[in-house]
């Protein structure tokens, strides 16, 4: 029988010998992930026993991961801003850069409640939930509704919410865009596909062949979901709500015409941690 500090070992050794170069770091990640064991218990715990069963799910894992599938995928789950949410195949994987949307709109967020009592989120394109579900957590008099044109993502999403006690306040529509919602919104949200269609097979294969296709490809320009967007976000939007949208890092100034054009006002730009622009808030003009 190993030891969980062999298993670790081993696991870091078959990813270095494949060329990846956080091989140490995904090793602890994957191996404690399977078990169940946070950083702290991989780091102290290198000579608990490891099962024959663990070590075979282990290898398995490992496998996986050299086919590039990644790590959190073959785990099932991802913590997104404090919250660890389920993973699907028809979900995108949320990742720390589309935290930074939360972020933005979260203040607006908070303000709305302490000046009505309540607010309305709209997610278009939630996926897992990651961006309504986040917000939600930390406001409590929110109300959300995330939206996705795939069956399998909302059905992670109410999963999601579930799981985090936010079910009651959560409802998930099949609806493209804006078609299959009603009512008006004081926060609108959304990290839609922005990738241009000729860029996809240039992409690392833990993202072009893992990550679904429908929420990465933008069209020829990248800009489809905006133009989408933008033309009808104002006739679901309060008077003094925002909508709030992730961005590519080349994407600032085109999206800005394109919400602008709409009857919108830039309000808000932010860079992501690796100082790229990534998000973008915009609230009505006003006549």
């Amino acid at each position: 029988m190993r030891t969980l500090g062999q298993a670790v070992a081993d696991a870091r050794s078959r990813l270095a010998e494949a060329g990846f170069p956080d091989s140490a770091i995904e090793a602890r990640l994957l191996v404690g992930g399977l078990l169940g064991l946070t950083s702290t218990e991989v780091f102290t715990g290198t000579d608990r026993p490891v099962s024959a069963a663990e070590d075979e799910r282990i290898s398995k894992a490992v496998e996986r991961r050299l086919k590039r599938e990644p790590v959190h995928r073959i785990l099932g789950s991802r913590e997104f801003h404090g919250l660890e949410l389920l993973l699907s195949k028809e979900t995108l994987e949320p990742r720390p850069d589309t935290e930074v949307l939360v972020e933005a709109v979260l203040p607006q967020l908070r303000q709305i409640v302490a000046t009505k009592g309540a607010a309305r989120v709209l997610d278009i394109g939630t996926g897992t939930g990651a961006i309504v579900l986040a917000l939600l957590a930390q406001c409590p008099e929110a109300q959300g509704i995330g939206s996705d044109i795939s069956d399998d993502a909302l059905a992670t999403a109410k999963r999601n919410a579930e799981r985090l006690g936010l079910a009651e306040r959560f409802s998930a529509i099949n609806s493209r865009w804006f078609d299959k919602i009603s009512g008006r919104f004081d926060i609108i949200v959304s990290n839609p596909p922005y990738i241009r269609s000729d860029v996809i097979p240039e992409l690392e294969p833990e993202v072009r062949d893992y990550d679904p296709m429908a929420a990465l490809d933008g069209g020829p320009d990248g800009l489809e979901a905006y133009r989408a967007i933008a033309a009808q976000a104002a006739d679901f939007l309060e008077k003094d709500g925002v909508i709030g949208v992730e961005i590519g890092y080349d994407q600032k100034d085109t999206v800005s015409a394109i919400f602008c054009s709409a009857g919108f006002t830039l309000a808000q730009a932010r860079r992501d941690y690796g100082d790229n622009d990534r998000v973008l808030v915009f609230s009505v003009a006003k006549s």
